[in-house]
């Protein structure tokens, strides 16, 4: 986003999927469809380590950029 752009909420649903019982988190995110102003992405929530990892949130959300006041 170019400076000055504030990235706000349209829209989010997360998805709790399992307990969280790992020292170590990775999120993966992704943007499915990207636009002027408006984005949609998808976020995925692993616990664990290596190829022992457990899908444990996802996350589905809708993003505006907004330039300027």
């Amino acid at each position: 986003c170019p400076s000055g752009t504030e990235v706000l909420s349209v829209e989010y649903k997360m998805n709790l999927l399992a307990p969280a019982r790992s020292d170590r988190l990775v999120a993966e995110g992704r943007v499915i469809r990207p636009g002027r102003t408006i984005s949609t992405t998808q976020i995925d929530v692993f616990a664990g380590h290596g190829d022992d990892r457990t899908h444990i949130a996802t996350m589905l959300q809708t993003i505006i950029a907004k330039t300027g006041r």
